[in-house]
C-alpha cells in the first residue's frame, strides 16, 4: 500500500533516536522521548487551503524537524508514519 497525502499534508517517517544517553545510560523504549526528526516520504500537491494559496516547501527525501505533538500516527504494512500539515514542520535539516 502507499500513502498519498492531500492538499498541504506531508507523510513522514520518524528517524530512530539514540539508545544511549549522553551520560552513557541505556534508555528503554518507555524512557525515550517521541522523536521530532523525520524523513519526508510523500508530499501533497498544495493548492488552496482556507482561502490561501499554499506552495509546498518540502520534498520527498528531506529530513525535517516537526512540532512535538503534531500530526496523526498511522501504521501501514508494519511501518509507522506520521501525517501532518506542512505548517507543523519547523525546519529542514541540511
Amino acid at each position: 500500500m502507499q500513502l498519498k497525502p492531500l492538499m498541504d499534508r506531508v507523510v513522514v517517517k520518524q528517524v530512530e533516536t539514540e539508545e544511549v544517553s549522553k551520560g552513557g545510560i541505556i534508555l528503554t523504549s518507555a524512557a525515550k522521548e517521541k522523536p521530532q526528526f523525520a524523513e519526508v516520504i510523500a508530499v501533497g500537491p498544495g493548492g488552496m487551503v482556507d482561502g490561501k494559496e499554499v506552495a509546498m516547501q518540502v520534498k520527498k527525501g528531506d529530513r525535517v524537524v516537526y512540532s512535538k505533538y503534531a500530526g496523526t500516527e498511522v501504521k501501514l504494512d508494519n511501518e509507522e508514519f506520521v501525517i501532518l500539515k506542512q505548517n507543523d514542520i519547523l525546519a529542514i535539516v541540511k
